[in-house]
């Protein structure tokens, strides 16, 4: 495999970070994506001990964190300007704070699944994401995936082109633009200028979206690893093993197993 792989905790829910930590190192999917959440071990109310125990325990087992997954929405109007700014560089000093290169963002606006939330919700997000910007800690840049109203790469790409800072980028996550109708090839070239992170998963069809194995569903992986190497991506592929959400999906254990012999194979180049 060509790229670094990493994966979510969204696959092992709640689980200690220890345990999140020998999983990455002994599996050989080393980079994590840590979702940030009340009901998990890594979120904004750590005090300053807390987060130099967690990068500590990541450490030690040989695991590199990442990402910080927030559930910041920087296009949602129910919250105004300076509540979701706020929030957002409160998940960033968490990300600083555990040696994560990226804070992942949705947009979010309420009303807008699988569209573009329209002209004021590009706005918003265009506001937010600048003024974060200017505000991160060293290190840390801000991940604005392609999810929820902004589904497809030409939804993100027209927010990060008029928000126009080098610290402000993009997550694939390869499922949404897919499900939405987005060829591959199209997502791939209008994500060209931001790509800093992918997320791969597998799903049976578009309306079916429990997880399955890695080559055993219809998302068209073969087409998106050929379009990373086209883009010369040299950055992490991560599985997003969606347990959370589907907690009758077999073990992250099995599906980190299933997806090396997958991806270990000519696919990946």
């Amino acid at each position: 495999m060509r790229w670094p792989l990493g994966f979510s905790t969204l696959g092992c829910p709640g689980r200690p970070l220890a345990e999140v930590a020998d999983l990455a190192s002994g599996t050989g999917w080393r980079r994590l994506e840590l979702r940030a959440a009340p009901d998990e071990p890594i979120h904004i109310g750590l005090d300053a001990r807390a987060r130099a125990q967690a990068r500590a325990t990541l450490s030690q087992a040989g695991a590199e964190p990442l990402v910080v997954a927030s559930y910041v929405r920087v296009a949602d109007g129910t919250v105004d300007d300076e509540a979701c700014v706020h929030d957002g560089l409160a998940h960033a000093r968490l990300a600083a704070d555990l040696g994560c290169r990226f804070l992942r963002v949705f947009p979010g606006a309420a009303g807008g699944q699988g569209g573009s939330g329209g002209q004021d919700a590009d706005a918003r997000a265009i506001r937010r994401l600048r003024a974060m910007a200017d505000r991160l800690p060293s290190g840390v840049s801000v991940l604005l995936e392609t999810h929820d109203s902004h589904p497809r790469g030409a939804d993100v790409a027209r927010i990060l082109a008029a928000v126009d800072h080098p610290r402000v980028g993009a997550v694939w996550d390869v499922l949404h633009p897919w499900r939405h109708g987005e060829p591959v090839a199209e997502t791939a070239a209008a994500l060209r200028s931001w790509l800093a992170h992918v997320q791969i998963k597998d799903a049976r069809s578009p309306a079916d979206l429990r997880p399955v194995f890695l080559g055993t569903g219809s998302v068209p992986l073969t087409e998106v690893f050929a379009a990373l190497r086209d883009l010369d991506y040299d950055g992490t592929v991560a599985l997003e093993w969606e347990a959370k959400w589907y907690p009758d999906a077999p073990p992250l254990v099995e599906a980190l197993r299933r997806g090396a012999d997958y991806l270990s194979g000519d696919l990946a180049g």
